[in-house]
């Protein structure tokens, strides 16, 4: 399976074989949650270099079960609407899985942003996000984009700019988008937010000895052998975390152009750096070149992180992957074709839905402070700090020595934003990785993780809807 045509075909597949498995929707339940609401394509005009260039765009809304919905804008040349209402779906099954209040939607704009100067993707991307504010798809109540492949940080800036210059009477502005600088409205931890929950899903994953069996695994995440395909926002944070925090060993890492590896590991910030310098990974110091950078995903490792594009793993390569643990980083790395034949071979998978669901997340965090109108902490921080000090305070007078500086000192400190974020990311992917295998060992005809999760989404829409009235 390949195109972007088939990236859509095989989300929807996935979530057919979840339906298969359920039983006592009513009838069209099932047709209306898998179905996109709409489908919004825009071309406009932008003068550079002193000609009219037209970009082509558009905004898909897959589910309005909960509002408002969410999801990225991507820049990329070979953007698609398939793929963006695959993408779409996805949002909603994510969201649903991870208990965050949105609906699904998702952005694409065909557009290699390396082609142009930041004072031209500045234009280019305001009037794109004046189009679809215009019609109601960028709006902090109703549709709320984030990054994505191709935008930052910088692009949500200017996207918010750009609604509150066209609604300065909106009191939620700044609500309109995530993913935003922190100075500008946004929140501590957002960047990394992606490779964060990869993390903390991988250690909830060791926390089950069960799983770690099923999979062909044993004993902790430390020192277990990591390819990744990608080092951009996902893989690279996700590669610095494990590798820092977990002692993991990042064996490969493909690119583009190529893959490196090394046995003992590499250093991620050096092929970061080199990769940032170059464009490649090719002639990188102090690792071996591997030229057709999918091959790398056939390596023999212990887990296999693909953190790319959708459909790298393929009928056409789902026979050779070794990894017996796959956790997809990215949306839809993995088609349809090849998840059977993983499965059938044993090959234990953490879905995409649940495993890249930490963006999201924290971009929830971030909404809620927008909307609040204050930043996390500012109420309680102090309050926290003056209860540590009572603590440290208590137990010296009880014990009569002073307790060490490195002891007392988190408890001297109250929690930052940071802090926040982190503990409720966390809190977020061990709650949804429980949820999804209670499923999966209740049911019987739930084969695998995947099929659970897509089924405990449908469940939590399917419910949404019903009380909203939709399907008695």
């Amino acid at each position: 399976m390949s195109g972007n045509g088939g990236f859509l075909e095989s989300v929807n597949r996935m979530v057919d074989r979840a339906f298969g498995t359920m039983t006592g929707l009513p009838p069209g339940l099932a047709n209306q949650i898998k179905v996109t609401n709409s489908v919004y394509r825009v071309q406009f005009p932008a003068e550079l270099r002193g000609e009219i260039r037209v970009f082509t765009g558009w905004r898909a809304v897959h589910s309005e079960h909960r509002l408002p919905v969410k999801g990225g804008i991507r820049y990329a040349p070979v953007v698609s609407q398939q793929e963006v209402e695959a993408l779409a779906a996805l949002m909603s099954y994510k969201c649903a899985i991870v208990d965050v209040p949105f609906g699904g939607s998702k952005g694409g704009l065909v557009i290699d942003p390396a082609d142009y100067q930041p004072n031209e993707l500045r234009t280019i991307t305001q009037r794109f996000a004046y189009e679809l504010a215009k019609k109601g798809y960028i709006s902090p109540s109703e549709n709320v984009p984030a990054p994505d492949m191709g935008t930052g940080e910088r692009e949500m800036a200017w996207i918010a700019d750009a609604y509150r210059m066209n609604f300065p009477h909106d009191i939620n502005a700044i609500a309109c988008v995530t993913g935003k600088p922190v100075s500008q409205g946004g929140i501590a931890g957002r960047t990394e937010a992606t490779g964060r929950g990869v993390q903390y899903a991988l250690q909830e994953f060791f926390r089950n000895a069960d799983d770690v069996r099923e999979a062909g695994l044993s004993g902790t995440l430390s020192v277990k052998r990591v390819v990744i395909q990608g080092l951009g926002n996902v893989g690279y944070h996700a590669a610095r975390f494990l590798r820092d925090e977990d002692d993991v060993r990042i064996i490969a890492i493909a690119e583009r152009d190529g893959a490196v590896y090394s046995a003992n590991g590499l250093d991620v910030e050096a092929v970061y750096d080199f990769l940032c310098r170059t464009g490649g990974v090719k002639s990188c110091p102090d690792a071996e070149f591997i030229e057709d950078g999918r091959k790398a995903l056939e390596l023999e490792c212990d887990i296999l992180i693909p953190a790319a594009l959708e459909n790298q793993v393929t009928a056409a390569n789902a026979e050779n992957i070794r990894a017996p643990l796959i956790v997809e980083a990215a949306n839809g790395p993995v088609s349809f074709e090849a998840d059977q034949i993983l499965s059938r071979r044993g090959k234990f998978i953490l879905p995409d839905a649940y495993v890249n669901a930490g963006g999201v997340t924290v971009s929830y965090f971030e909404w809620v402070k927008n909307v609040s109108h204050i930043r996390f902490g500012r109420l309680d921080r102090r309050l926290e700090e003056n209860r540590g000090q009572q603590v440290i305070k208590i137990v010296e007078e009880m014990t009569g020595r002073k307790i060490p500086d490195h002891l007392a000192g988190p408890l001297r400190e109250g929690p930052r934003e940071i802090d926040l974020v982190r503990s409720g990311l966390e809190d977020t992917m061990r709650i949804a990785y429980n949820q999804i295998r209670d499923v999966r060992r209740a049911r019987k005809n739930v084969p695998d993780m995947r099929t659970a999760a897509f089924v405990l989404a449908i469940e939590k829409i399917a419910t949404a809807y019903l009380e909203l009235g939709i399907g008695h």
